[in-house]
């Protein structure tokens, strides 16, 4: 089943129902043909073969093995997810270009983090059960986002839109991303390499970093011990970027220390199954949630505009965003 040689395909490998093939439709619009893998069961190689552009959700589950390898005419491949770490990206061919769904879920994902920092800085959870005990522990002092430093590790969409909420309330805000560079109001930006600078400086410190070969064991025990002892972690990025047992040390030796848990080391989307190796629940001072940062209702279909977006600029030979550099494609 060839292309027109005028009309571009797009292949779509996710499952998509009713409501999200209306949303791809409305999306792709007249820059191209639009085919869905699962309505060709019996040709399949040549649907792969003639792609232009794939939009995938997790090709390792939609793909069978050896088929990313017939992708060898396809552009580009967009991902509606922003986090593709567990994708086996080192199956498609190397000219074929990737690209993540960056900032799809943003601004949920931003109001999470405030929720946490707030949760933290407010002693919400730890006056919660003082009083369920019969504690009622009035004067004790808690904190203000206003005039606290946030520092946010990985200034991408999340970063961004993150940064405007804690600007908001008054905030500032530190960011490293890799350019160390922003059009967006910060009070001091710069690259990974400044990180000891960071840490230091920081009141909050927001992790919204892709997991790489780079990033991975980024935060350990030297770089927790840099930063404040009454400091604030949320994570919203991957578990890994943190060293699960320099954390909960850390947690132990420093009371005053919060860690927010919204990315786990084991979780069943990326692992089949949910654990950790330490029992951070019985800790006072941890604020957790399973990875729902980005479950917003009605975002899904949200991300998916946002994804179909890109893809309609891969298939009209515009240069596509959140492009994944070859160096971070881990598998």
């Amino acid at each position: 089943m060839p292309s027109s040689v005028n009309i571009p395909r797009l292949l779509v490998t996710l499952d998509a129902d009713p409501r999200a093939r209306a949303i791809i439709a409305r999306g792709v619009g007249d820059s191209g043909d639009v085919l869905y893998l699962a309505d060709v069961p019996n040709d399949r190689k040549s649907a792969l073969a003639a792609a232009d552009v794939v939009l995938a959700r997790n090709t390792e589950k939609e793909l069978r093995p050896g088929e990313a390898a017939l992708l060898v005419r396809t552009r580009l491949i967009q991902f509606v997810t922003a986090g593709v770490d567990y994708v086996p990206l080192g199956d498609f061919p190397p000219n074929v270009q990737i690209a993540n769904n960056g900032g799809a879920y943003a601004e949920p994902m931003a109001e999470h983090a405030l929720a946490m920092t707030l949760a933290a800085l407010k002693r919400l959870f730890i006056e919660h059960e003082k009083l369920a005990r019969g504690q009622f522990d009035q004067f004790r002092l808690n904190r203000t986002l206003a005039g606290a430093t946030v520092g946010i590790l990985g200034f991408g969409g999340i970063g961004v839109a993150t940064a405007r909420v804690m600007r908001a309330l008054g905030a500032k805000v530190h960011a490293i991303n890799r350019r160390g560079a922003t059009d967006e109001p910060v009070d001091w930006i710069g690259t990974e390499a400044d990180l000891d600078r960071l840490l230091p400086a920081s009141d909050v410190l927001i992790l919204s970093v892709p997991l790489t070969p780079a990033t991975e064991s980024m935060i350990g025990a030297r770089e927790l011990g840099l930063m404040k002892r009454d400091a604030v972690l949320v994570n919203l990025a991957r578990g890994e970027i943190i060293d699960e047992r320099a954390l909960y040390a850390h947690l132990l030796a420093e009371p005053a220390f919060t860690a927010c848990i919204d990315a786990w080391w084991i979780e069943p989307v990326r692992h089949g199954r949910f654990a950790m190796s330490y029992p951070f629940m019985r800790l006072p001072n941890v604020i957790a949630s399973p990875h729902n940062s980005a479950s917003a209702m009605g975002w899904r279909d949200v991300a998916l505009t946002r994804a179909v977006e890109n893809a309609r600029r891969g298939l009209l030979g515009e240069t596509p965003r959140h492009l994944v550099p070859p160096e971070d494609r881990m598998r």
